[in-house]
């Protein structure tokens, strides 16, 4: 990661120790992307919650143990272990609550989004200048906050139909948000194996004085 972004964040010896958390982190990602992909098209807001709802509890699980195991005691530990625990309670939700439907799904996606995106941008906000991976932060917290905007400004009743070489579709909102979905943890998944990559590649020599933000 040192190689590219703002100059100014000194790869330090805990950006060496996190290297390998976003490439945990692309996983559950790209399990989402690949799922939505599948899927062929033909989303209702019943597979938008459970698709999310594991994507969430996944995604949630996964920030909980690196909090720990990659971060450093602090605020910014705080701020993932919140994210965490967001994620994993509106998982648990969007798979109790299939029968609630689009209104649900939209909330929840909305929702999330919004909250985790911005723990996650601050996080980087507040490390510029001292951590490399603050970069990584700060991008995948606006990709987040983008995605819950786009699950909440859609009109719930939004449809338009359309015909295709395969036959008459339809274009309604939570073919829209499964969607954008799909793409959002495509672009995650990409960057994070990126970034994850980078920063591996340019920590061969970390600097000794680690920043514990």
């Amino acid at each position: 990661m040192a190689s590219t972004g703002v100059t100014n964040n000194k790869t330090t010896a805990e950006d060496a120790a996190y290297w390998f958390a976003p490439l945990v982190r692309a996983v559950p990602a790209a399990a989402l992307a690949g799922v939505v992909t599948f899927a062929g098209g033909r989303y209702t807001p019943e597979f938008g919650l459970v698709t999310f709802g594991g994507f969430a509890i996944v995604a949630g699980l996964a920030g909980g143990i690196l909090s720990f195991r990659a971060i450093g005691s602090g605020v910014n530990r705080t701020l993932f272990l919140l994210q965490a625990i967001l994620s994993v309670l509106v998982g648990v939700v969007a798979l109790v609550g299939l029968n609630a439907g689009l209104p649900l799904f939209l909330g929840l996606v909305g929702s999330w989004g919004v909250l985790t995106g911005v723990l996650e941008g601050y996080a980087g906000l507040r490390s510029r200048g001292r951590l490399a991976v603050s970069r990584d932060w700060i991008f995948v917290g606006i990709v987040t906050v983008v995605l819950g905007v786009v699950a909440l400004v859609i009109p719930p009743d939004y449809v338009q139909h359309y015909v295709d070489p395969v036959g008459p579709r339809i274009l309604n909102t939570a073919v829209m948000v499964v969607g954008a979905l799909g793409v959002y943890g495509a672009i995650v998944a990409v960057y994070l194996v990126i970034a994850g990559l980078s920063l591996k590649w340019s920590t061969a020599t970390p600097a000794k004085d680690g920043v514990t933000p």
